[in-house]
């Protein structure tokens, strides 16, 4: 147990070398680059007040306000130049100092991106026509982008981002791409100023959320942190949960969710969790390699948790075209089911390896107790959200359009919560690796940091709680809130405990603005992978843009697929897992979905696969996230091997194996958009919620042959089977019913005629594509008018001609809602006619869920016969 502190370098390295930087020289260099992390948080939050707009209103300078449009550039700028500073280039580069050719870099890759914003005017006045100075400043800066992608992130991106720029200069000399896309290639002066010039590439979407958003987020974390929130958070878990059979596992796995739903790093949230828990599952008896597959497999989770995703929730609000709440409300019932089976497999491993809790001083948390907990948490947390709504409509007359009185209640609660907590001592983590390991009580330790818990309130409250008529507030301004309360916390909490418990408050509050400065530091540190991969993941998004190179992917598994609708997930799955290593969350989820995304969606429809976006782009997303403990990249599963001394493959290995329940996941939301909280009220997501967990918690037994004992190979098979029949009971139903009613001519008008409003109906479209000229099938869905089957059509701007017993699809008016679908895609003037082929409305059949009955009567036989076999208590 010597080399402990030795380990922890190792993995503190590992976070340095893929999040922060592994270069920290020691003279004015180290000072400059702690200065310019501290500077570039202090911009996020200035542009992100009302401070540019007031100043400028004051004094008439429209500068201050410009800053604010011209942020992205600014953003990119730190990005580059901290990546230059901080990540050295080669494994060999010197890490105690900047080399000179790192400072050439970083005056060029800077001067590239102010170029952007010192002239822009000029700029604005030649829109398109680019001058020598302006294709000469954008290869500068792709060249500087690239080389610092490759020191913060490696080679995955690099490559990925490399390709895309090479068809754009060269995909016009493939017969095979250019009959797909019609695309003929860019010049070069075309190719950089779409890339560099405009906001298509680079300074597109992905930076401008990560400028507006991602920041903020990332901060706010960062401060929550520094100031002791996420010890908070383990010591929490631990204490609710250590003394249970295998307690330091759970406890991982409730600690990795609370910080990864703030974190915007896995590899992070590995190494911060980790460094505590994984120690205490090796102590009860974890082996090295699953000790540090509980903590991968639950920090690659926190970053499908809302409210933050890994900052991919607010791509996604840009990407389908959705308010943020409802990401949230989608995304919401796949992660706590997630988490829960995790528990339950940690929970069989246990049972498998006869292992207990910790010891815990006090009375003893009983699992029913604990369940009461949770429960009674939630419905607690419901009776606040009203009183709050109510007491806000109660104090709107009086406030008007104040704030202070928010302010003042939020205070006093603050000051009340600090003076309960200085009457509890400090929790201490347990170093001494000799001493048996213990959990510490739930209530002084809940109770001594409950403070922490008011900024993550106040941005839950803004982001999802206000309604619409009280205001809720975007994302952006939510987080800037939420982070300014957090900041006070970092500088006043120790102070005014010690004032409460009479210490040295000077000593106290420079502990304190070291808390504060560090923050800001670590925030911006965090950032510099991020800020220059959505850079380099804009590449990709300005290339499908300029040239339509993701109808080439789609070609391409269209044909592997053959038509094959489970053949064509599996691809994109795999696709997306192997695009996803070694990349950030927010760069995983850019490259995914602008890959992947339009793949399921065209390809799909023409199998007869139509589901919401959102569904789609959760799919894509949940596979690139489990690129982050995959072999043989899998760079979480590196960091927490660096702290369990275990194999990196072996743990990575693990890791994926439970995993596997996060990726049955997707198929299962594809298939069962209900999983998503798609149009479902209350009672019925309440009653999804427990059949889908029930499956999720069969399937995860019988992946670990362990059920209520050891399970034989059939009866795994059976629990499996049971799964299978919670999650799709419609299977078994389409095998005995037919799920449409089809229609096809004159009959599919007046079958559209008589469906109510609103039902969806399907129509299948064939017709010759507009780029290969090949006839091919596509399926769309528009809802009914009620008597009236060409007011359906005409309000998606379709117009259907009758001839010879075929409808005839005319084409539809740029602007109409299936534009980009039909009118884009299909030649409505060739040889051949885009016709209607069918219409299908789904068939009145019973319901689904009496295939419940079979399943819950099969798995009560299992528990007959698993019964007797069981040797221990369950818990």
């Amino acid at each position: 147990m010597v080399d402990q502190p030795s380990t922890e370098r190792t993995a503190d390295d590992m976070v340095a070398e893929a999040d922060t930087g592994a270069r920290n020289p020691t003279n004015w260099q180290g000072t400059l680059i702690l200065g310019t992390c501290i500077v570039w948080s202090l911009f996020q939050l200035y542009i992100a007040s009302r401070i540019p707009g007031m100043i400028a209103q004051a004094t008439g300078m429209s500068i201050f306000a410009n800053i604010v449009a011209q942020a992205r550039f600014v953003h990119l700028a730190f990005a580059l130049a901290l990546a230059t500073m901080a990540f050295p280039l080669t494994k060999t580069a010197a890490r105690d100092r900047i080399p000179a050719y790192d400072w050439a870099l970083l005056i060029l890759g800077v001067s590239a991106c102010l170029y952007l914003v010192v002239f822009r005017f000029d700029i604005a006045s030649r829109p398109g026509l680019w001058s020598t100075t302006d294709i000469t400043m954008s290869a500068i800066g792709m060249i500087c982008l690239m080389i610092a992608v490759y020191r913060s992130l490696g080679l995955p991106l690099v490559i990925i981002g490399c390709a895309f720029i090479a068809f754009a200069f060269f995909g016009g000399y493939s017969e095979w791409a250019r009959n797909i896309t019609n695309y003929g290639g860019a010049s070069l002066s075309k190719a950089l100023g779409h890339y560099w010039m405009q906001t298509e590439g680079v300074f597109g979407v992905a930076l401008g959320v990560s400028t507006s958003m991602i920041f903020l987020f990332v901060l706010f974390g960062a401060l929550l942190d520094r100031a002791g929130g996420g010890n908070w958070f383990i010591q929490v878990a631990i204490a609710l949960l250590g003394a249970l059979r295998g307690g330091p596992a759970k406890a991982s796995v409730l600690s990795s969710m609370m910080t990864g739903m703030i974190s915007g790093s896995s590899i992070a949230n590995t190494v911060t969790t980790g460094t505590f828990t994984i120690p205490l599952m090796k102590r009860i008896g974890f082996p090295a390699e699953k000790a540090g597959a509980v903590e991968v497999a639950s920090s690659t989770n926190g970053q499908l948790t809302p409210p933050v995703m890994g900052a991919a929730a607010f791509l996604m609000v840009e990407y389908v075209n959705i308010p943020y709440i409802d990401v949230v409300k989608h995304a919401f019932l796949p992660a706590v089911i997630s988490y829960i089976a995790l528990l339950y497999i940690v929970h069989l491993e246990s049972l498998k390896m006869g292992l207990k809790g910790l010891e815990k001083p006090g009375r003893r948390i009983g699992v029913l107790m604990i369940l009461i907990l949770f429960l009674s948490g939630f419905i607690a947390l419901g009776i606040l959200t009203f009183l709050m709504i109510g007491l806000r409509a109660l104090l709107d007359p009086i406030m008007g359009g104040s704030i202070y009185v928010a302010v003042a209640l939020v205070g006093v609660l603050y000051l009340v919560l600090l003076k309960i907590s200085a009457g509890f001592p400090e929790i201490k983590e347990d170093t001494d690796p000799n001493a048996p390991p213990t959990a510490p009580r739930l209530t002084p330790t809940l109770i001594g940091g409950l403070y922490f818990a008011i900024p993550i309130f106040i941005l839950v409250w803004n982001l999802m709680v206000r309604t619409d008529t009280l205001d809720r507030l975007s994302p952006a301004l939510s987080a800037f809130w939420a982070t300014i309360f957090m900041i006070f916390i970092a500088l006043t909490h120790r102070p005014l405990k010690a004032m409460f418990r009479r210490h040295d408050v000077g000593a106290e509050a420079r502990a304190g603005w070291g808390d504060f400065v560090q923050g800001l530091i670590l925030g911006a540190r965090n950032m510099i992978g991020i800020g220059v991969a959505t850079g380099a993941a804009g590449v990709i998004v300005g290339t499908i843009s300029l040239t339509g190179a993701h109808q080439v992917i789609g070609q391409v598994i269209e044909v592997i697929s053959g038509g094959n609708l489970m053949v064509l997930l599996l691809l994109v799955a795999v696709l997306s897992l192997i695009l996803g290593m070694g990349l950030p969350t927010t760069a995983n989820y850019i490259v995914v979905s602008s890959l992947m995304a339009p793949v399921i969606i065209s390809v799909g429809a023409q199998v007869g696969l139509v589901v919401p976006l959102i569904a789609v782009h959760m799919f894509v997303f949940y596979f690139g996230i489990l690129a982050d403990d995959t072999p043989p990249v899998g760079l979480a599963a590196y960091a927490a091997a660096a702290i369990s001394r275990g194999d990196p493959i072996k743990t990575g290995l693990q890791g994926f194996g439970y995993d596997i329940r996060t990726a049955l996941l997707p198929f299962l939301f594809i298939f069962n958009t209900d999983l998503l909280l798609i149009d479902v009220d209350f009672f019925h997501a309440v009653f999804i919620f427990f059949v889908a967990l029930l499956a999720m918690l069969l399937f995860a037994a019988a992946t670990q042959g362990y059920f209520i004992a050891k399970s034989k190979l059939w009866e795994s098979v059976v629990l499996l089977f049971i799964a299978f029949m919670l999650f799709r009971p419609g299977f078994f139903l389409d095998m005995v019913e037919d799920p449409y009613v089809t229609a096809s001519g004159n009959t599919a008008l007046e079958l559209m005629a008589e469906e109510p409003d609103g039902v969806d109906l399907r129509l299948m479209i064939e017709g010759p594509d507009f780029d290969t000229g090949k006839v091919r099938p596509t399926t769309v869905v528009i809802p009914a008018v009620a008597g009236d089957a060409d007011a359906a059509l005409s309000a998606q701007g379709l117009t259907v001609l009758e001839e010879d017993g075929r409808l005839l699809l005319e084409e539809p008016f740029p602007g109409t809602p299936l534009f980009d679908q039909l009118g884009t895609e299909y030649d409505y003037y060739g040889d051949s006619p885009v016709v209607i082929s069918a219409v299908q409305v789904e068939s009145e059949r019973f319901a689904k869920e009496w295939f419940f009955i079979p399943a819950l009567l099969l798995l009560a036989g299992v528990v007959m016969i698993q019964r007797p076999r069981a040797k221990q208590p369950a818990f």
